[in-house]
Parts: structure tokens; C-alpha cells; sequence
């Protein structure tokens, strides 16, 4: 990846913390897809940003760290991921995997998934886990959510301090994930960028 010229996140803020979720059998596929790779891989700019919102969530909270889940994603398992939802139909899997074909923002090297996290390490509570496919983990129901009683106030105030800190560092989230911050559009990042098979 470092060919590609994309650089390590540690490399540029050692206090981001990375457990590339897709290294470990602890993701939706329920198997290591990733391999070898287990360092977090983004574009300069992309780390850059990321950078950036590490400092701002230190800056209001001191003991807390950005946790990485995945960050720059291959394409080849890209496929892997999309074809482990074929039981759904494509428009609801594309809901939560894009679709390889026309890349993922992932797979350019733009997008990161992540958490808040303590220093040591342990995720905040964010009323779900990372990759929860369904309506509890789309920011933009939150609000009824947190009526119905399905999210506490803490889950909804933890996700919105990890909004605040990624969109005021550049980045762009998504309706359908809370964890999911785009520093490009997929528009843009194939403009600028080889996608990473």
C-alpha cells in the first residue's frame, strides 16, 4: 500500500489506536479476510484529516482516542464482503457494502470506520457494534431512537461527539452508519486516485 502512496495513520498521530476489524474473525463475514495486513493504510490527505480529529477530540476530552475498525480496503474484498450479503437484495446491501463494480470510497483509500475509544482501549458505547446492519446504527434515526428507548442518551451524545470531531476535520459521514466518515466523495477520490485492488 505504502507503493500506492498511502501512508500509515500510526505513522502520522501515534495516539490513533487500530484494530483492523477484517484482520480478526470479530466482523460480519465471521472470518479474517484481511491477512497479513494489519496497520491501517489512508491517502496523506485522508491521514492528514484524521490527524486532525484525533486533536480535536483530545482537546475536549484528553482520555480519549479515535479507534480504527478499517480504513483503506481492497477491492478484491470488496467482493468479499458484497457477496457475503447475497442474501439480501442489492439495493438493501447496498445500504452497508458498496457495490465493487463502482468501487468504495474504502477502496481509494478516503475512508476510515471507527470509534471513541478510552486510552487503553475500550470502545465507547455507541448502542451498537461496528458493521450492525439495521436501523439502530443509522445517525439519521437516532433522534426516534433515543424516544423509543432503543438508544440511551449516552450512546446518541458518544456518536455525535464522534461526528463533531471527524466533520470538523473534513470528513463527511454517511445516514446509514455511525462509524463510516468519507474524507473525499467516491466522485471525487476517483478523480484524484487509483483505486487499490
Amino acid at each position: 500500500m505504502i507503493r500506492q502512496g498511502l501512508v500509515d495513520i500510526q505513522t502520522i498521530d501515534r495516539t490513533i489506536l487500530v484494530e483492523l476489524k477484517y484482520s480478526t474473525t470479530d466482523n460480519f463475514v465471521g472470518k479474517d479476510v484481511y491477512g497479513d495486513l494489519t496497520r491501517a493504510y489512508l491517502q496523506p490527505m485522508a491521514a492528514q484529516k484524521l490527524a486532525k480529529a484525533s486533536k480535536l477530540l483530545q482537546q475536549k476530552h484528553p482520555d480519549f482516542r479515535l479507534l480504527v475498525y478499517d480504513a483503506t480496503r481492497p477491492r478484491s474484498v470488496q467482493w468479499d464482503l458484497w457477496n457475503t450479503l447475497g442474501h439480501l437484495p442489492p439495493n438493501e446491501r447496498g445500504k452497508y457494502v458498496s457495490n465493487p463494480r463502482n468501487g468504495s470510497v474504502h477502496n481509494y483509500g478516503c475512508a476510515v470506520d471507527l470509534t471513541l475509544a478510552t486510552q487503553a482501549g475500550k470502545p465507547l458505547d455507541m448502542g451498537t457494534e461496528f458493521d450492525y446492519f439495521g436501523e439502530l446504527g443509522h445517525p439519521d434515526k437516532e433522534l426516534q431512537l433515543l424516544k423509543q428507548g432503543k438508544l440511551t442518551q449516552k450512546q446518541v451524545e458518544n456518536r455525535r461527539l464522534l461526528r463533531s470531531v471527524m466533520r470538523t476535520a473534513g470528513f463527511s459521514s454517511l445516514k446509514t452508519e455511525w462509524w463510516h466518515f468519507n474524507a473525499l466523495s467516491r466522485a471525487e477520490a476517483k478523480k484524484v486516485y487509483k483505486i487499490v485492488e
